[in-house]
């Protein structure tokens, strides 16, 4: 079945020239020009994922993000002007899994929506040949329902944090660099893209750790990366 991508922008002509390219790819297409729309679209059909504009009238790209959140963990890549560098890193903060600089090329567009697609698809499948859950300290993670639980309350992770926390939880012990992380769960393309994994990685610890500023889940190693430390019996 077709995946169905969610276009949220007030430009005419970046809804029509994204729609475009995206059905060219034999993407299904629903769109909305301002913040309410989308969500009163979202609320209506399935969606795969969203394309979301940063500036919009009545509500804009944060708001829409924001409140996608608080209920679902569809993959958002935020549309974002060249060099608002403070605009990317607020989208990461509130739960977006990637973003595209305006203007953008087909080729880059089409790239990022498969990457972004690929990595929540890939959330949803079930693992074979290892146990079903995995426990760190208060950190529970049910491989088999891609759920996860710290001090025994449900956790909302995006599909891209999911993801991200999977390569620790699969290499307990063992130093990840930056470009490990970046290529393994954004991919190849991204792993110069250091600003995505940083962002990223303060939300699992918000998220995961009694206290961020001390995690003891995801530790970093000053100069080589990050790991997940052995429990000590």
């Amino acid at each position: 079945m077709p995946k169905r991508i969610l276009i949220v922008d007030d430009e005419p002509r970046y809804l029509r020239l994204l729609e475009a390219n995206l059905r060219t790819e034999g993407y299904e297409v629903a769109t909305a020009q301002d913040g309410i729309q989308a969500l009163e679209v979202f609320s209506t059909q399935p969606i795969d994922l969203v394309l979301l504009d940063v500036m919009m009238p009545r509500l804009d790209g944060f708001g829409v993000c924001q409140r996608l959140r608080e209920f679902s963990p569809v993959p958002i890549v935020m549309l974002t002007a060249r060099g608002e560098e403070q605009d990317r890193v607020r989208g990461l903060d509130l739960g977006a899994d990637d973003y595209l600089v305006k203007p953008f090329s087909a080729t880059e567009l089409l790239a990022r929506v498969r990457a972004v697609l690929r990595r929540a698809r890939t959330n949803s499948e079930p693992t074979t040949g290892q146990a079903r859950f995995f426990v760190h300290g208060d950190l529970k993670i049910d491989f088999a329902r891609a759920e996860v639980w710290c001090v025994g309350e449900p956790v909302s992770l995006s599909a891209t944090e999911y993801r991200l926390l999977l390569q620790f939880a699969h290499h307990v012990g063992k130093i990840l660099t930056s470009e490990d992380l970046l290529s393994s769960v954004w991919g190849t393309e991204y792993k110069n893209d250091k600003e995505i994994l940083w962002v990223s990685i303060a939300r699992l610890r918000q998220k995961l750790e009694s206290d961020p500023h001390t995690p003891s889940h995801i530790v970093t190693r000053s100069g080589l990366g990050y790991l997940m430390p052995p429990i000590e019996e």
